[in-house]
């Protein structure tokens, strides 16, 4: 079953940063990957759903207008938030998913999130996302590749169902032993050049 929102209270109780996402060199060169892939240099509207203390919000911070970050922790909005508190156009939310729908973004970022859920509520996400996502909008997602005990999904399972349940361009794909990385950008499947950067450019 998707996991509760005490369950992560119950980390961040145990730990200020649970994941060491502050500290880990691991999680630092993985922010500098997903950053750099996102093909736009500049969005409009951001959304990343599950922001832990907000490491990934601030790398995120400077290609946003606006940026949102959402965790169903109450610790994790509290750290997050003091993370970012000296960035402009940022906030963050107590909100969880599937519950709390998608608003509307240019920009959509899950992170190390879906493996969290049950197939059914990732389903039920995945609708949310093909239509939060405006047209011309891109959507990022990152995964742990491990398995862990007492989750209810491996990060293969879930970019094996975002891969079938989306017929969006792909701008990316990376795949390392530890993690997968897909970006999709919101158009017609068969509109290449709307997931070319190159193409934004007039080059090709």
């Amino acid at each position: 079953m998707t996991l509760p929102a005490s369950f992560f209270d119950g980390m961040y109780a145990d730990a200020d940063d649970p994941w060491s996402m502050r500290t880990r060199w691991y999680e630092r060169r993985k922010y500098a990957l997903t950053t750099a892939v996102l093909p736009r240099e500049r969005y409009l509207e951001g959304l990343e759903v599950g922001c832990s203390v907000g490491e990934l919000t601030a790398a995120l911070a400077s290609r946003c207008d606006r940026l949102t970050g959402w965790d169903a922790s109450v610790a994790a909005v509290q750290r997050a938030g003091r993370r970012v508190a000296d960035l402009p156009g940022v906030t963050v939310e107590h909100r969880a998913v599937p519950g709390d729908a998608l608003p509307a973004v240019d920009l959509l970022v899950l992170s190390e999130v879906l493996y969290y859920l049950d197939p059914a509520d990732l389903d039920l996400l995945l609708g949310q996302v093909r239509a939060a996502v405006r047209p011309g909008g891109t959507l990022l997602a990152v995964h742990w590749r491990h398995e862990v005990a007492g989750y209810p999904q491996t990060g293969d399972a879930v970019h094996a169902a975002l891969r079938a349940g989306l017929d969006w361009p792909v701008v990316a794909g990376h795949e390392e032993p530890d993690f997968l990385l897909d970006c999709w950008v919101r158009a017609p499947a068969a509109d290449l050049r709307a997931a070319s950067v190159a193409a934004a450019e007039d080059l090709w």
